[in-house]
């Protein structure tokens, strides 16, 4: 399973998603003006690496069950 390149692009996409929000979370938690200024692009970059890793999963399990070894 860790040989699967699909999968290991499932786990990159997944780090990728929660370091965007704990680079959110972060800034939240300081409370600087860094937070505000950037935290909709923050938004916008992690939903969108949650879509990216959504549809890499649902791939995966689709190549899965039609036998796509």
């Amino acid at each position: 399973m860790t040989q699967d390149p699909l999968f290991i692009l499932i786990m990159l996409a997944s780090v990728a998603v929660v370091v965007v929000l704990l680079l959110g979370l972060g800034g939240f938690a300081k409370g600087s003006g860094w937070a505000k200024n950037n935290a909709n692009k923050l938004m916008r970059y992690r939903i969108g690496a949650q879509f990216v890793a959504v549809l890499l999963i649902i791939a995966y399990v689709f190549l899965r069950q039609s036998g796509g070894e």
